[in-house]
This record gives structure tokens, sequence and C-alpha cells, in this order.
């Protein structure tokens, strides 16, 4: 059956992008997005949630290692 141009509009209109909404994080002042962790300090409602020192000292190791072996080529 086809659909007419009327309904698969209407069907379409909840396909939209909405846009994100941010706060402001109570410890670091910088913007996060709401009920999510930040990305920043990674602590979330008060509490460290993800160690964001540790991810990028373990980063930096990673292209430390990655530029080790493109020297030695």
């Amino acid at each position: 059956m086809r659909s007419t141009r009327s309904h698969t509009a209407n069907r379409r209109s909840h396909h939209r992008l909405k846009s994100m909404s941010f706060s402001v994080c109570p410890d670091c002042k910088k913007p996060k997005e709401n009920h999510k962790a930040c990305g920043n300090c990674g602590k979330y409602n008060g509490r460290v949630v993800t160690d964001v020192h540790a991810k990028m000292a373990k980063k930096a190791a990673k292209n430390k290692d990655k530029d080790k072996k493109t020297e030695g080529k």
C-alpha cells in the first residue's frame, strides 16, 4: 500500500534532532551534558565516576609506545 506524502511527513515529524542541554559542573566549573559525568574532572553527583587522570596517562603511554614503533622503521 502506498502512503501519501502527508502521511509520510506526519510519521517523519518526530525524526528531528533535539538540541543538547548543558549545565555547569559544580567542581571544575566547565560545561557538561546533563545527567552525565563531567568529561573534564570525571565526577557525577559529587563523586568520582571515571578516573580522568589515569585515562590520560594511559593514552599518553600508548601514544609514546606508538611513536617508538614508528621511529624504528
